[in-house]
């Protein structure tokens, strides 16, 4: 094993691998609860919610696919990069694909297996290097940025903080008690408050460089929650892990349908699915690898085997039940403690494996107390906009345009959609209709089909 993974050559040692995938665990086991409550539809109204999969069914698979992912990077790149649904795209799953087009859930996990597959063939060949060349960095930038945007819209919402308004069509939640509330009304404050608090401690733990700052917080504000009787005790700790049987597999009722599996609307999935996984997965390789001090020359050490070990879990969770399944940027936190090769990630593929006898636990788990976690890693993504050209508008506009379009269309599909479209008809006009990629243009006319043709 030390040999397999280059302890020596490294300068590391077990226990140092030990401690730094524990922590990676840490920093990234919030997905075990978030990822549920996002994909099962948690926070719709109940006449929705049949028409999403089992909360404890992905749960499962969440975990499960975590396991699967990280073990595979573990061997194959042989990397401290642990993987898990990402977030983002479990956001575009249930509120975009299934909840605005329309897409049955099972036939959103064929997309989510598609798209893995063209990941995995890319990963394998020289193609990859040049449909990153291809996409402006500042439309890059502008995704993972909306997409933050998007997520932490979501997580203010289901706390109460942001609300509904005829007048403005959104506004500030009731923060504060009245005499003449009733009982709902007050259980709404209640829940808001915590929420506020889970948050300000969850950014105060981030600003203090706590590793597990997210986990960490969200098990305190349930704490809190359950010391004033807003949230309900736990009935157990520790159970079997909930049955997969409602979503394992259910991606093949569609795969086999190319009629509907290659429709003009799953082919906006498909991609979205992929161009969000494909540069996400990218840069957070080659950013952990990089704080590692893994990058030999400014290049990944085995890139091809990275990248199809991303893809390759993305395929496998899509056939457990979840969303795409991709590196985790919380990575970062287990290579911080020394985490230097794939044996740290071997660790936290084990944990993953036993939080899946802590189901239980996940009752507690209520819409104020993922909401802390939805907003920062929004804040997290949104960091991502400074790193956009703002001094020229042929490049400002289309990537504030995808930013903003995401969370007031509540799409993430036509944030990318507007700024894909605006890009080229921007440089053209400016006369810099030579500097747009070939690729750019053909993806103007497939957005523009969905505006016209697919917009319900």
């Amino acid at each position: 094993m030390r040999k397999y993974f280059e302890f020596d050559k490294l300068g590391t040692n077990y226990r140092r691998e030990t401690i730094a995938g524990i922590t990676t665990f840490l920093a990234m086991a919030y997905i075990l609860a978030v990822n549920p409550f996002i994909l099962s539809g948690a926070d719709l109204p109940p006449e929705l919610k049949a028409n999403y999969p089992e909360f404890g069914a992905i749960f499962t698979a969440t975990a499960l696919a975590a396991a699967i992912g990280t073990l595979v990077m573990a061997f194959v790149g042989r990397l401290p990069i642990a993987q898990a649904p990402g977030m983002g795209l479990n956001a575009f799953f249930t509120y975009t694909a299934v909840l605005t087009m329309g897409i049955p859930w099972q036939q959103a996990l064929a997309g989510v297996f598609v798209s893995c597959t063209i990941f995995l063939l890319l990963s394998l060949t020289g193609i990859r290097e040049a449909i990153v060349n291809s996409i402006p960095q500042g439309l890059k930038y502008a995704v993972s940025a909306g997409i933050g945007l998007f997520i932490a819209f979501i997580g203010l919402k289901n706390a109460g903080i942001i609300i509904a308004s005829d007048s403005t069509v959104v506004t500030l939640g009731h923060l504060t008690f009245h005499p003449d509330m009733d009982a709902a009304q007050v259980l709404a404050v209640k829940n808001a408050l915590l929420a506020v608090f889970g948050l300000v401690l969850t950014a105060v733990l981030m600003a203090r460089r706590v590793n597990a700052a997210i986990f960490v917080g969200m098990v305190v504000t349930a704490i809190v929650g359950m010391i004033f009787g807003i949230v309900e005790l736990p009935k157990q700790v520790v159970d079997t892990p909930p049955s997969l049987a409602p979503t394992f597999g259910a991606a093949f009722q569609y795969l086999g349908d190319f009629s509907t599996l290659f429709s003009a609307k799953m082919l906006i999935v498909v991609f979205t699915f992929l161009f969000v996984d494909f540069f996400d997965a990218t840069g957070t390789l080659l950013g952990v690898a990089s704080q590692a001090g893994l990058l030999k020359d400014g290049k990944l050490p085995r890139p091809g085997s990275a990248l199809a070990s991303d893809a390759i879990a993305g395929m496998a969770g899509a056939i457990l039940g979840t969303s795409t399944t991709t590196s985790y940027v919380e990575s970062t936190a287990g290579v911080a403690a020394g985490g230097r090769t794939g044996f740290a990630s071997v660790v936290t593929g084990i944990m993953f494996l036993l939080a899946l006898f802590f189901f239980p636990l996940l009752s507690v788990v209520t819409e104020a107390v993922t909401a802390p976690a939805l907003v920062i890693v929004g804040v997290l993504m949104a960091s991502h906009m400074a790193q956009i050209a703002w001094s020229e508008m042929d490049e400002a506009f289309p990537a504030f345009l995808t930013v903003l379009m995401m969370p007031l269309t509540y799409s993430i599909a036509s944030g990318i959609a507007a700024g894909f479209i605006t890009y080229p008809v921007i440089k053209v006009l400016k006369g810099k209709g030579r500097e747009v990629h070939p690729v750019m243009y053909g993806l103007f006319f497939v957005f523009l089909a969905y505006f016209i043709f697919l917009r319900e």
